[in-house]
């Protein structure tokens, strides 16, 4: 059984950076596609990333881009989102979410707030 785990969220200020990670244990990710979401107070889950499982194709949301990369290490099964220029509204619990097929598995999310 899959099992994901992000860490890396915090407490940063406005214009600052973070990276988070989300490892796998149980199963290699090597041939999964890895996204990455969040969620604000009262909002919904929204896509913020993804990369396909040979890191060929990345996906970034329009508010995010720019600001945000996606990257993998295989080796290390871990996915990492490393962000810049944060802003308040990129206030939210992060989840990663790996899927191959149709099974899809979420990690339980790391919190980032950006307050000054």
């Amino acid at each position: 059984q899959l099992q994901l785990v992000e860490s890396g969220g915090g407490l940063v200020q406005p214009g600052g950076s973070l990276r988070l990670s989300c490892t796998a244990s149980g199963v290699s990710l090597e041939n999964f596609f890895i996204g990455w979401f969040r969620q604000a107070p009262g909002k919904e889950r929204e896509g913020v990333s993804c990369i396909s499982h040979g890191s060929s194709k990345e996906y970034y949301a329009e508010s995010v881009k720019g600001r945000f990369t996606i990257s993998r290490d295989n080796a290390k099964n871990t996915v990492y989102l490393q962000m810049t220029s944060l802003t308040p509204e990129d206030t939210a619990v992060y989840f990663c979410y790996a899927y191959i097929g149709l099974d899809g598995y979420w990690g339980q999310g790391t919190q980032v707030t950006v307050s000054s």
